[in-house]
This record gives structure tokens, sequence and C-alpha cells, in this order.
């Protein structure tokens, strides 16, 4: 599996004030770097897109916010 040069379509631009993973971007390893795809294997290389943080400190900030908006979700359901 190598890179195939045609990820730049799929580059992500760094979002203003959220997360690259709350805002739905996925990693690629091999290519390194942040693409706004829906499925779960890089379009140019085939390999697994990563949708979460490594990093202990991100992964608490994510979780967080994901909690954060589903606490709101639920106040809105119940209104």
């Amino acid at each position: 599996m190598t890179c195939k040069g045609i990820c730049p379509r799929y580059k992500a631009q760094k979002p203003v004030g959220t997360g690259r993973y709350a805002s739905g971007q996925r990693r690629c390893q091999i290519c390194e770097i942040f693409i706004k795809w829906e499925g779960l294997w890089c379009p140019c290389c085939g390999y697994r897109l990563r949708t979460k943080p490594r990093n202990l400190k991100y992964k608490a900030k994510l979780r967080a916010r994901v909690n954060a908006e589903a606490k709101t979700e639920s106040i809105a359901i119940n209104e």
C-alpha cells in the first residue's frame, strides 16, 4: 500500500474553533494528511483511516465535546 498521489483532492482544511476529528475529518497514516471522507478506507492508498486521536490529551478533549453535544441534544429532545 503506497500513496498514489490522488489524496490532495480530498485534503481537508483545518477547522476553526473545533478539532479535526470532531468535525468529521479522518487521518491517513500512509498519505500523512487529514481528509474529508466518509468511508473507513483511504481513497488514495486503501489504508484504514484513523477516526480518533492517539494522544491522551486530545482523546479527553474529543470525549468531553461528544458528551456535551449528547447532553444538549437530549435536552432539546425532552423539551
